[in-house]
């Protein structure tokens, strides 16, 4: 395993031609817009077609752009980790399974588009994650625990339609020697093992966390222990609830059409409940503004955290890919 030192951060757009169908939370007639979110790296720019991306952010063709991190680099967002965690003395580092190149590539895929059945579930949603991030540079077994079956095949990157970002997944424990991750695959909370010792896998540590009240229809930016800011918000109606849990920032979408319902739209490695797809996306949760303020303060989405401009703009800046996004 090696460290990462840090963030390209820039937005790879599309141009204005491309249509992208989006997930329940565009407003009607409206166009939509898919954007990868802040912290991935090594981003190919170009025009490129999202197909049916956010699903809960309402079906609407949009021109977009992958974003590889947060626009500026004002903000000190990712600093390096040791390799991984010192092994107590006596203790071993267990080895993983071997995976053949024909069986990796049998595994299903860990992304926003797929399903890993029988991935352990976070095994302590409700407790605070150490910020550290992990990046495949090659795809890379998960495994069900340390030692155990690999269950599923996590790729460097995350695609959407033509447009591609960093696949960058938040630790949620750890054992000697491996990171267990949450996953952006159904089901919502799942996640798997990696091997860290893998030559293929680098780590990073986010110090920004989200945190989505859905009861006080709140949104709180924190650097670690620190609350910077905090926005009223609109999340998921009853019928089509924000799915509760621990998620992340998945990927960050630049919509490049002169008047966008949202500019930026960040995917969530979760889905929504209640659709399973929407508009030919899987639908998957995000993080959007909104043309109105009438939707903030209340059950207003399908799904999707709706939030202010400047909230987005702080958001979108600020946290990287990778990043602990909390719902409660």
């Amino acid at each position: 395993m090696k460290d990462d030192g840090g963030q390209d951060q820039r937005h790879d757009q599309a141009g204005p031609e491309q249509d992208v169908p989006l997930g329940p939370s565009t407003p009607p007639g409206k166009s939509g817009s898919t954007e990868p979110p802040p912290s991935a790296r090594n981003r190919r720019t170009g025009l490129a077609v999202i197909a049916g991306l956010v699903a809960v952010v309402i079906a609407l063709g949009i021109a977009i752009s992958v974003t590889a991190g947060p626009s500026t680099a004002t903000v000190a967002t990712v600093v390096d980790v040791p390799s991984g965690a010192p092994v107590p003395d006596g203790e071993q580092i267990v080895a993983p399974l071997e995976v053949s190149e024909q069986a990796l590539a049998g595994l299903p895929r860990a992304t926003t588009f797929d399903t890993v059945l029988g991935a352990p579930q976070d095994p302590a949603p409700a407790t605070r994650a150490s910020g550290r991030i992990v990046h495949p540079a090659t795809t890379v077994p998960l495994y069900a625990r340390p030692g155990g079956p690999a269950i599923a095949a996590l790729p460097p990157q995350q695609t959407f339609g033509g447009l591609t970002t960093d696949t960058k997944v938040p630790v949620v424990a750890e054992e000697p020697g491996w990171a267990q991750v949450l996953l952006p695959s159904r089901p919502n909370s799942s996640t798997g093992w990696v091997f860290l010792d893998d030559p293929a896998i680098s780590t990073e540590h986010s110090r920004y966390r989200v945190v989505v009240d859905r009861s006080r229809f709140t949104l709180a930016l924190f650097d670690q222990d620190t609350q910077l800011r905090t926005w009223t918000v609109g999340v998921g109606k009853p019928g089509a609830i924000t799915p509760a849990g621990r998620t992340f920032v998945l990927s960050s979408i630049l919509d490049t059409n002169p008047k966008p319902f949202s500019p930026i739209v960040l995917p969530l490695g979760s889905h929504s409940d209640t659709f399973s797809s929407y508009g030919g996306g899987p639908g998957t949760v995000g993080i959007h503004t909104w043309p109105t303020a009438t939707v903030f303060g209340r059950a207003s989405s399908d799904g999707c955290v709706r939030v202010p401009p400047d909230a987005l703009d702080v958001i979108s800046r600020t946290v990287p890919l990778g990043s602990v996004v909390e719902i409660a």
